[in-house]
């Protein structure tokens, strides 16, 4: 078959990506189409193909901006000439799976979530006050008219799949549609534990953006004059600094062995987001370290209350405050962690994926 991914954009290495590497060692000869690319900021398994990318790459300034771009978005995705493609998978946390394949029975998408600035997460992106008053203004108008698109450009999609049944519910309220749940891989082989204790630190590994709730975390440590090392980038970096105090470190995007050592060592992950699914819990387990998470999304899948980690009710300041005071790192079994990770590893996940595409081929 002559194969094509649609990805929204190639900028960065987080779990969208992650799952797209996999995926392309699935088909060795696919193409891949996005909305923008930047090669520096990807793997060499994704840099290594063809990348066909929108027109809107060419306009200035998107390398920081492309999120303001958001109303061009339907009209470049709708760019892409896929006819000649036998199967076309799309891996959409926002527009991609508006791409036309040659019918719609040829287009199989892998949806990370239905746009989260648009349904779940509205308030969130757009009634705070970090998003600005221009933001604020332009969305309330065009909220309407992106949802009515969105729920249209779904009939371009035979059959979808949710990474995770948080997601899968999302997309039968936004979109009226049933997804079966394929949780996303977990390198089980590379996030190992090691044989040295934990350090005296706990960490948040996160892109900056408002629903992570990241300011939860470090409000939380600075309260409590915690240590905690996050790791990430993002639109919010700078308020996010200016809540921190002396006992937070930014430590940016780190290389996958820097991040691996961080989990290693580290007393647990802080994981504050209503999160889609959650690959930095899964990666914390596989090394062996516990999880202190907001009670809700994906990590309701992927965290084992009382044997891998603990919950904390509310995203507030107080109710983090008051988890970790109570949470007790080395109360947890590497054993009971690493197993519990080994559910999602990537062999699950291949079986799983091949055969949800072939049964959308084939129609049964």
């Amino acid at each position: 078959m002559k194969v094509a991914f649609v990805h929204d954009w190639l900028n960065g290495m987080r779990g969208g990506e992650k799952v797209l590497e996999v995926l392309l060692d699935l088909w060795p000869q696919a193409d891949v189409f996005t909305l923008f690319y930047e090669p520096d900021q990807v793997s060499e398994t994704i840099r290594r193909r063809r990348i066909v990318v929108s027109p809107l790459q060419r306009l200035p300034g998107t390398r920081r901006g492309y999120r303001n771009l958001l109303p061009l978005f339907p009209w470049a995705v709708g760019r892409f000439d896929l006819r000649e493609y036998d199967l076309v998978v799309s891996v959409s946390h926002c527009v991609a799976k508006a791409a036309r394949a040659s019918s719609p029975s040829r287009h199989f998408c892998y949806c990370l979530s239905p746009m989260r600035y648009l349904w779940s997460h509205y308030d969130q992106y757009f009634r705070s006050r970090d998003s600005g008053w221009l933001n604020r203004t332009a969305m309330a108008a065009l909220q309407g008219p992106l949802r009515r698109w969105d729920r249209r450009a779904c009939d371009r999609v035979g059959r979808f799949a949710a990474i995770s049944r948080t997601v899968a519910d999302r997309i039968a309220r936004a979109y009226s549609r049933d997804a079966e749940v394929i949780y996303p891989p977990v390198d089980t082989d590379f996030f190992t534990p090691a044989d040295a204790a934990p350090a005296d630190y706990f960490l948040a590994v996160s892109a900056f953006v408002p629903y992570k709730r990241l300011d939860l975390a470090i409000a939380a440590c600075n309260d409590l004059r915690l240590p905690l090392k996050v790791v990430g980038k993002g639109p919010l970096e700078a308020r996010l600094r200016s809540l921190a105090g002396p006992t937070i470190e930014f430590l940016g995007w780190v290389s996958d062995e820097r991040l691996r050592d961080l989990y290693r060592r580290c007393r647990a992950l802080i994981f504050p987001a209503e999160e889609d699914f959650g690959l930095a819990p899964l990666e914390a387990q596989a090394c062996g370290r516990p999880v202190l998470a907001y009670r809700g999304g994906g990590a309701l899948e992927t965290v084992a209350e009382g044997a891998t980690g603990a919950f904390f009710g509310e995203q507030s300041n107080e109710c983090l405050s008051e988890a970790l005071r109570a949470f007790q790192p080395g109360a947890y079994a590497v054993s009971a962690l690493r197993e519990n990770a080994l559910r999602f590893r990537r062999e699950r996940f291949e079986r799983e994926f091949r055969a949800a595409v072939g049964r959308s081929l084939t129609g049964s």
